[in-house]
C-alpha cells in the first residue's frame, strides 16, 4: 500500500510530514486531505484576532514519487457587530 505525506502550510510556514499514512486509494487521500485542512481551518478560526482575519492554508500531498495533490483553502472572518450586543434596541 502506498504511503502518502501531508505537508501543512499556513502563514507561519510549512510543517513537513515525516511519518505519512498508508492509504489504499486517491479517494482515501482526498478524505485525509479534507480532514487535515478542516482541522487547520477550525484552529485558525478559533485563534483569529477579534477584528477578523484573512487566512490561506495548503495541504501538499506527496508520495515516494513526488507531489500528487494540493488542496488550498482561503477564508476571511469579518465581525459585523461587537459580541454581546443585539441589533434589537
Amino acid at each position: 500500500m502506498p504511503r502518502y505525506y501531508f505537508d501543512l502550510t499556513d502563514e507561519r510556514g510549512t510543517a513537513l510530514d515525516e511519518e505519512g499514512l498508508e492509504l489504499s486509494s486517491m479517494r482515501a487521500v482526498r478524505a485525509e486531505a479534507a480532514k487535515s485542512v478542516g482541522d487547520m481551518a477550525r484552529d485558525a478560526i478559533i485563534s483569529a484576532p477579534p477584528a477578523g482575519a484573512r487566512q490561506r492554508m495548503e495541504i501538499g500531498v506527496r508520495d515516494a514519487g513526488g507531489p500528487v495533490m494540493q488542496v488550498t483553502l482561503s477564508f476571511a472572518i469579518e465581525t459585523l457587530r461587537p459580541p454581546g450586543r443585539s441589533g434589537d434596541h
